[in-house]
């Protein structure tokens, strides 16, 4: 997992999302007055690290922790804190914490600030937020800052930093080539043919055939415990209800529908929107070259991809929309031209503009009797959502106060269910492809986080629609398995394992004679033992590339080899080894005019963009200074692995 959580904020974009995603969340402890409490000599105020005239306090560095894990756990709920803490996710998410304070200070020291306007157009700018008419519907705002659990404050903090860092760092890659003769050369191993070979050597080919002794075994057994030992099991009871439990709420009279409709007149005024495409360029002579390019009979996209750069969807916006983002005289230009029409350039709060017209959308208003059955549903809908919000908040405030399971179960008119031994990852313990019931998906990690039994909670399995109320029935701590009831496994896994002993050397015996000349499959043939065929490989770099994680180790190895060397890898404890060689290396090559020449051109051209912005992300710390206190990193460290 923390390979996706690398790889995401490597991309080409990672600086954006690395700011929006991981810099912000400590925002609203850094504008508030949080106090650091104490565990053993630790506070948790205290300075963990620091960047120019920003510190980050352990509390801080805490809350963007269990944020990110909480959000890479959307993708794998399997991933458990002490997994991530293992991965060197602290350290992770302290340096782009640090990076996102280290940009904010930079550009404001040089004059470089982002204001109001540009942070409105920037929320206007989510489809999610926006009404018919393009404007921000302030309810769906509100929900917005609820679901991500912020304020308007810490929001639109995180949106000023986003753009900092987008002013500053985001023109890394504008406009970069790679010398042809260096792709040429990047081609030429990308697309290389190489020859070679793979001895296979399985521990069970040398193996003993008489079985190990009892003290053996035992011994073994000692030494080797982790192998035999099983997971933690746990069984969940719970009770499972819907929305029908809940009573119906009261139909909206007319004078609420008749005051929603007031509230929202802009949603069902008129509305006259455009459908825009816009390209944003580093200064004017650059926009007027892309008109030039334009009126010349190019479209904007082949003007865009021969400067490195992109055209990018707006979607549909008003007038007002539009100024938000630009400026009102490009938006009187924009609203005053046809359908197709590319006009510009403007200067905009981040370069200057060259928009297309791509559509105009039009929408007739509604009066008060048109959206009547509209606004019905919706009031019906959110009343329905308060009564079973109720109904929730009701059964919490019953738990609180010492209800079971069993008087839930009596209450509801339900019967508790109990699901067999479970494992933390869901799956039913010594029963393959079973698995916890799906309503109980979402809450399997949080019952293995529980302390014990006797702690019922309430769950959500559909949003506004099926709940489950469960608690940890019976708990198997983690242990080995004894002895006796693995005795044959572990047998067989001693003899193996000599067997392995024996394959690795005789691994290095056919090492030493291929590296003295004699041919591979001569020196396999020495040994007088039945071994799998030697796997002549002969293939290109591509062809592993497109395996994936197909592609075995041994082959991925070949790629990685100078010719002429022999290496021994290990398959694995008890796998065997492999000898792997390489005898021809053929470079690959690209003719220039060959279409995939750019590609691979605009590949490296990108990965120098990443490589430049990682360079002045550490050039702007050093410039600013910046320390870090070991001691409480490893405290918090302790700490957190010793949380739930």
């Amino acid at each position: 997992m923390l390979t996706f959580f690398r790889s995401f904020f490597s991309s080409k974009l990672g600086v954006l999302i690395t700011l929006a995603f991981v810099g912000i969340i400590g925002i609203a402890f850094a504008l508030g007055s949080v106090s650091g409490t104490s565990f053993g000599g630790f506070s948790t105020g205290g300075k963990i690290a620091s960047v120019g005239n920003a510190k980050i306090s352990a509390t801080e560095l805490e809350t963007q922790f269990r944020g990110i894990l909480a959000r890479l756990r959307q993708r794998n709920p399997q991933l458990s804190l002490k997994e991530f803490l293992a991965q060197d996710g602290l350290n992770e998410v302290l340096t782009y914490a640090l990076d996102g304070k280290a940009v904010m200070q930079w550009g404001e020291k040089y004059g470089i600030y982002v204001g109001d306007r540009l942070v409105d157009s920037e929320i206007a700018k989510d489809p999610n937020l926006q009404t018919p008419d393009g404007k921000v519907d302030n309810a769906l705002y509100r929900q917005l800052l609820a679901s991500q659990g912020t304020t308007d404050g810490a929001f639109r903090s995180e949106q000023t930093q986003v753009l900092m860092a987008r002013l500053l760092l985001a023109s890394n890659s504008i406009g970069l080539r790679a010398p042809r003769k260096v792709t040429a050369h990047y081609i030429s191993v990308l697309t290389e043919h190489r020859r070679g070979a793979i001895v296979t050597l399985p521990p069970a080919a040398f193996a003993p055939t008489t079985p190990p002794s009892d003290a053996e075994v035992s011994a073994w057994y000692n030494d080797h415990k982790a192998d035999y030992t099983l997971p933690e099991r746990r069984t969940i009871r719970y009770l499972v209800y819907t929305d029908a439990a809940v009573k119906v709420a009261a139909a909206p009279s007319d004078a609420e529908i008749a005051a929603r409709y007031a509230a929202n007149k802009a949603k069902y005024a008129p509305a006259d929107k455009r459908k825009l495409s816009q390209m944003v360029l580093p200064t004017e002579a650059a926009a007027k070259q892309v008109l030039a390019d334009v009126a010349a009979g190019k479209t904007l996209e082949a003007s865009a991809q021969a400067k490195g750069l992109a055209v990018a969807p707006l979607g549909s916006l008003t007038k007002d929309a539009y100024a938000l983002q630009s400026s009102a005289d490009a938006a009187n230009a924009v609203f005053a031209a046809s359908t197709t029409k590319v006009v510009g350039p403007f200067k905009g709060p981040l370069g200057w503009l060259i928009v297309r017209i791509d559509a105009r959308e039009t929408t007739a208003g509604k009066t008060l009797d048109q959206a009547k059955p509209e606004l019905t549903k919706e009031l019906t809908e959110e009343k329905r959502k308060i009564e079973i919000a109720s109904f929730g908040e009701k059964i919490e405030q019953e738990l609180d106060n010492g209800a079971t399971l069993g008087d839930l179960a009596k209450e509801l008119g339900l019967t508790v269910s109990e699901t067999p031994p479970l494992t933390a990852n869901g799956a039913v313990f010594g029963q393959d492809g079973a698995a916890a019931p799906a309503d109980l998906a979402r809450v399997v990690p949080a019952a293995f986080q529980m302390d014990g039994t006797g702690q019922p909670q309430l769950a959500v399995v559909v949003p506004d629609k099926t709940y489950v109320i469960y608690d940890v029935g019976n708990i198997a701590p983690s242990a080995p398995s004894p002895l006796a009831t693995i005795r044959t496994r572990a047998a067989e896994d001693a003899r193996i394992a000599k067997g392995e002993a024996a394959a690795k050397a005789a691994a290095e015996k056919i090492q030493a004679q291929v590296q003295k000349g004699v041919p591979i499959d001569a020196a396999v043939a020495s040994l007088g033992i039945a071994l799998p065929p030697v796997d002549h490989v002969d293939m290109d770099r591509q062809e592993v590339q497109k395996k994936g994680k197909n592609a075995s180790r041994p082959q991925l190895m070949i790629f990685a080899m100078a010719k002429g060397k022999v290496r021994l890898m290990q398959g694995g404890r008890n796998h065997g080894w492999y000898v792997v060689t390489v005898t021809e290396v053929i470079p690959g090559k690209v003719d220039e005019k060959d279409p995939q020449f750019d590609g691979f051109n605009k590949e490296l051209a990108g990965q120098q963009g990443q490589e430049l912005g990682d360079q002045l992300r550490g050039g702007i710390r050093s410039e600013l200074g910046s320390t870090r206190n070991e001691d409480n990193i490893r405290k918090l460290q302790t700490q957190l692995a010793g949380s739930n």
